[in-house]
């Protein structure tokens, strides 16, 4: 199947010819479709908690914070293309010297552009459309209003202007300040004096892609010194790239290798689970890992961070009882309540194995532990709670997207209807063990639930293979504890408009 020089650009990836084999056979088996049991709900599998209860657990944090390393864990190698997408459109199809705008603008499907364009001067960017429409046209104010409108979008995301369509949503201006404004990498890096610090230092690590280092690189060197200065600590970044050898073949409808147009295989980028790797060498007792793009503006932090160490208490309080049994079960076996433990087990995660003995139990317990806020479902895509079960008919709780329900299985589509909540991608995360030693993540996954997804390259149709998502199936064998957060501690941005809401709008 492979000619010397497939077996030479496999080999150059990190990976061998087995392991594409392997891949090829997954698109061939296909993937095994899960058990779902049902949404995870307030009372099954989602704690709630009162508003004393979460200032308490934000203090269990905060009084064991200083004596813990703490990584913030920020994913940031995504474009910002779909961010303007819309606008994009409008460039295609709007012609300004042949259409009137307030026709294109009143007609239904444009109203995300009416949008934009009714409320163009509250961006925090518009200032810099400004500035580099008079260094390229001294002559626009003469101009149209539709062909002044059609530039302006034009500055804003094509080459020959701002860019912002190519660089990476981290670098884009999210937040106008009365002194300045702030991207959304400058806001993360803020948001962590808050609660992802060790007494006066704070430590974030992000997973950029490599053509976008040096922006980011660039960024952080003018933005240092002023975030210091205002918050009072010390920063530190880290930074890796996804992996090549986490790339996955394509192929094509036939599940045979698919080439370009010189007869290369083609090899894709996986999809975010690649990073569980990345994440498996962050050195840090706790992590939390947050989407580049949910920020909010610098006077909402202190409500918003009470949240963020609460759930950092409460995971304290879980490994806590998880540490002690595994120390006892290392050096006093006998001492422990088989009952008690398969009872603690069974409340906490919902495990109904139950351990006969001591190895037993300590298998049982012995992996991470995630503790996730999920939100009230709004109606957005993306993925949720559930309760799922193992080919062993074992249940547990996971985070599941909605390309991993079959939408032929009308149990599958009732369940996934059913969903009380959503995965605002808001997780802290325990990295080490008992004894102070980092868990393999890679022996915490489960391939089962990785997703084949239709592509095309150069207009022929193929199909991709992503890996098990980083908060999927990469942490499907991880213990997870749900906790209801408030809807206003998730606000992504997804278009340019969404930097209009109440969050991303500053008061200072």
């Amino acid at each position: 199947m492979f000619d010397p020089r497939d077996l030479k650009d496999i080999q150059e990836l990190g990976i061998v010819a087995a392991q594409v084999m392997a891949q090829i056979q997954v698109f061939e088996q296909g993937v095994p479709a899960l058990d779902v049991l049902r949404p995870a709900t307030i009372g099954d599998g989602i704690i709630d908690c009162s508003a004393d209860q979460w200032r308490n657990w934000a203090r269990v944090f905060e009084q064991q914070s200083n004596a813990l390393e703490v990584v913030k864990f920020v994913p940031a190698s995504g474009a910002a293309t779909r961010m303007f997408g819309f606008l994009f459109d409008f460039l295609s199809a709007f012609d300004p010297n042949q259409q009137r705008l307030n026709t294109y603008l009143s007609q239904p499907e444009n109203q995300a552009v009416a949008t934009f364009y009714r409320n163009l001067k509250e961006f925090p960017f518009v200032d810099l459309i400004r500035q580099r429409i008079r260094q390229l046209y001294p002559e626009f104010k003469t101009w149209t209003k539709e062909k002044r409108f059609y530039t302006m979008v034009s500055v804003l995301v094509q080459e020959h202007g701002l860019n912002f369509g190519s660089l990476p949503k981290g670098l884009i201006p999210f937040h106008r300040y009365k002194k300045n404004i702030r991207t959304a990498f400058e806001e993360q890096l803020y948001e962590g004096a808050f609660y992802a610090g060790s007494k006066d230092e704070v430590y974030t690590h992000f997973t950029f892609s490599p053509e976008h280092l040096d922006g980011f690189k660039r960024e952080f060197s003018q933005i240092q010194s002023s975030l210091e200065r205002h918050t009072k600590k010390n920063y530190h970044i880290s930074y890796s790239f996804q992996k090549e050898s986490t790339k996955t073949i394509a192929v094509d409808l036939e599940n045979k290798p698919f080439r370009d147009e010189h007869g290369r295989l083609i090899f894709r980028p996986s999809g975010h689970g690649a990073l569980i790797e990345n994440l498996n060498e962050v050195n840090a007792d706790i992590v939390f890992i947050k989407n580049i793009d949910n920020v909010i503006v610098q006077e909402e932090l202190p409500g918003m961070a009470l949240y963020k160490k609460g759930l950092a208490g409460i995971l304290l309080d879980y490994q806590l009882k998880i540490h002690q049994y595994l120390r006892t079960l290392s050096t006093k076996p006998e001492e422990v309540s088989m009952d008690a433990l398969n009872a603690f087990l069974w409340k906490s995660f919902g495990m109904r194995t139950l351990a006969k003995t001591a190895q037993e139990a300590y298998q049982l317990l012995y992996r991470p532990l995630r503790v996730c806020g999920v939100v009230a479902n709004t109606g957005a895509p993306g993925g949720g709670p559930f309760w799922i079960q193992d080919e062993h008919q074992v249940p547990s709780l996971q985070i599941l997207e909605g390309a991993q329900f079959d939408k032929n299985n009308s149990r599958h589509m009732d369940v996934f209807a059913q969903a009380t909540h959503f995965n605002p991608v808001d997780l802290v995360c325990g990295l080490r063990d008992h004894e102070g030693k980092p868990y393999n993540l890679m022996n915490y996954r489960d391939e089962r639930m990785s997703i084949i997804a239709h592509k095309t390259h150069q207009g022929k149709p193929l199909k991709a293979l992503e890996l098990p998502g980083l908060w999927n199936g990469a942490m499907a064998k991880w213990h997870t504890v749900f906790v209801a957060v408030p809807i206003e501690t998730f606000n992504p941005v997804k278009t340019v408009n969404d930097l209009l809401a109440k969050a991303h709008r500053p008061l200072i």
